[in-house]
């Protein structure tokens, strides 16, 4: 831990943050609280609107490259990178203070390893985000099913040109980004006293 100065200008060893103790392993006890469900249902919720509204716009500029639409129909892929990150933005917002506003199973599974979720919450956030995912993908499909076999079901397909290796690798990448910017942004420290001193 680095020396502070104080207003007097002499060190100081203490800190103004506190880094929380580390989640219990396995943490039964919260099995029964309400707080839990809770948050299940809003990663659920939010899992299900996030995939619902992407996949519908990808399906949508799909739909507008067709010949036979008259030219620049659709939102174009600026349009879906803004769906996408709006819908990021927002979801978080409106879930952050419910469940932690986590919504993607890497981030839990990174919070669990750094130790700031259990187990158990980690498993049920894991399981309510991944069927709330299939849910919004569902329902995208039930409403629109032509348009969504048309479109490949708005999956990511690598460009001619591209391997496996470099696709996955560029997930990868994306992953790592998408984590570390969460532990980023959720860092006791950042809270502190001119936290953005070096």
């Amino acid at each position: 831990m680095a020396d502070e100065v104080d207003e007097q200008g002499s060190f100081s060893d203490k800190a103004d943050y506190h880094d929380p103790p580390p989640a219990p392993l396995v943490d039964t006890v919260e099995v029964g609280k309400w707080s839990l469900y809770r948050a299940l249902i809003a990663e659920f919720i939010a899992s299900l609107l996030f995939l619902y509204i992407g996949v519908r716009t990808i399906i949508g500029q799909t739909v507008s490259t067709d010949p036979a639409n008259p030219p620049c129909s659709g939102v174009g892929l600026l349009g879906i990178a803004w769906a996408f990150g709006g819908m990021i933005f927002v979801l978080v917002y409106c879930t952050a203070g419910i469940s932690g506003g986590r919504i993607n199973p890497a981030v839990t599974f990174g919070l669990f390893l750094a130790r700031k979720v259990s187990l158990v919450r980690a498993l049920l956030y894991m399981v309510a985000q991944c069927t709330g995912a299939i849910a919004g993908d569902g329902l995208a499909k039930g409403f629109q099913k032509t348009y969504y076999q048309a479109s490949g079901g708005g999956a990511n397909m690598l460009k001619a040109g591209y391997s496996k290796g470099t696709g996955l690798a560029a997930e990868i990448i994306g992953t790592f980004v998408l984590v570390y910017t969460v532990f980023s942004a959720t860092d006791p420290k950042r809270v502190a006293r001119n936290s953005y001193v070096p």
